[in-house]
């Protein structure tokens, strides 16, 4: 396997003892290895033997560098638990999407524009940083690009078509909306996460489900409505355009922004008035106008008992005063990113603060300083920075547009976890707009 992985050590010997002796790295087409503090008596061993190279070199080929050897299998969904070897999930994430039978077109064309070798190079999440943030590339980019390589099925007569993705896009806060290809096996596994997340966070089953969020091109929707059949509820959507929302806060138009929101509220007193629902699933600024409403205040005490809010940021004092307006009702968060194909884990501390823990290792944050881009202390302040890593899609190092605390996440986890989120005031030099999602 190594011979393979290096063509010729012999040819090299000379190469690699100068690149020891120097203090550099030691670079083939496949793999490189540090130097170590080897002296010039050590040289004779070097060259008289394979067995100092090859054992540096099954050292990288063995991570990474012999696709034949890497297991796939970590990288199916769905799963009820994660794979137990964060970093062996992690390499077998590089090889498959790297991989010239596995990988996506955007990422093998990418990967001849990088400044490292990503089958080399990525061996530890840290190792992500090298990427550069292509997260705007997916504004562009062909979806038919996004799609692995690898999910072509092989029949005795050919070649079958890979399974067809479901295509979600941001809300479009900073620019064009961004895309998302997400194919069956990580759609299912989506739908076994937040089926849980609803059930453990206080959802009434087998009652009315009222769910005032984006349809159309965002997944909110589309998730809530399949979570929402598994957990024997009755769907009620209405849908919110937020991109016309924040069209229209752009041009100070709060006149026709408060109307919008009113005509969405409306349509939600049809429902609480005439269905059986106890679950509600709204954004904040949308349920911050229904506590400004004595008479939808009513009926909202008089019928919910869950409420789930995302899609929008509120801070602890107006969750405060949304609890005491809704005393009856067990409220709840949940924070995620289509950049993320997920919304993470929410717990609750014992002072009612909320938690967000990504699910590890396919998703993964950390919190830096927006200026150093150095992590910052647990239980500061900086700016979120988001990682994917699944068989479908990869999309490493994206910082995003939220502030955040940053806390340190459950035992096992290769990522920090984040509280009291927010938005930046601008980012990529426009002002962030939230509007209603």
């Amino acid at each position: 396997m190594v011979r393979g992985c290096i063509e010729d050590a012999h040819d090299y010997a000379n190469r690699f003892w100068d690149s020891q002796r120097n203090g550099d790295f030691f670079q083939t087409d496949n793999f490189r290895v540090p130097a170590f503090r080897w002296k010039p008596r050590n040289r004779k061993k070097l060259a008289q033997s394979w067995d100092e190279l090859d054992c540096l070199a099954s050292r990288r080929c063995d991570r990474i560098g012999d696709v034949a050897h890497v297991d796939f299998s970590l990288l199916d969904v769905p799963r009820s638990v994660p794979v137990d070897d964060p970093e062996a999930y992690l390499r077998a994430a590089i090889a498959w999407h790297f991989g010239e039978d596995t990988g996506s077109a955007f990422w093998l064309r990418t990967a001849k524009a990088l400044a490292f070798n990503p089958l080399t190079d990525i061996n530890t999440f840290t190792d992500l940083r090298l990427f550069p943030n292509l997260v705007n590339e997916l504004r562009g980019v062909p979806v038919e690009d996004l799609i692995p390589r690898g999910y072509k099925v092989q029949e005795s007569e050919g070649s079958r078509p890979p399974p067809l993705p479901q295509i979600f896009e941001s809300g479009g806060t900073t620019g064009a909306p961004k895309r998302t290809a997400q194919l069956p096996d990580w759609i299912a596994q989506v739908i076994e996460w937040q089926t849980e997340d609803f059930a453990t966070g206080g959802f009434l089953r087998g009652e009315g489900f009222l769910c005032l969020m984006p349809s159309g091109p965002h997944g909110v929707g589309y998730f809530s409505r399949l979570v929402s059949e598994r957990l024997g509820a009755v769907f009620h959507p209405i849908d919110i355009d937020p991109r016309w929302v924040k069209k229209l806060a752009a041009r100070n138009a709060a006149s026709e922004v408060a109307a919008y929101i009113d005509h969405v509220i409306e349509q939600a007193v049809f429902v609480l008035q005439t269905q059986n629902v106890a679950n509600l699933h709204t954004t904040p600024p949308l349920l911050e106008a229904i506590a400004r409403n004595d008479a939808v205040v009513d009926l909202v005490n008089e019928k919910i008992r869950y409420l789930l809010l995302s899609g929008a940021h509120v801070d602890a004092d107006t969750l405060d005063l949304l609890r005491d307006t809704f005393p009856n009702t067990t409220i709840t968060m949940a924070f995620g990113s289509t950049m993320v194909l997920s919304q993470a884990v929410t717990r609750t501390t014992d002072d009612h603060t909320f938690v967000f823990d990504p699910r590890t290792p396919y998703v993964v944050f950390w919190v830096v300083d927006p200026d150093t881009g150095e992590q910052v202390p647990y239980g500061r302040l900086g700016q979120v920075v988001m990682n994917h890593i699944s068989k479908g899609m990869f999309i490493p190092n994206n910082l995003e547009r939220d502030m955040a605390i940053r806390k340190p996440g459950p035992a096992g986890h290769v990522s920090d976890s984040v509280s009291a989120v927010r938005p930046v005031t601008t980012f990529e030099g426009e002002a962030v707009i939230e509007g209603v999602y």
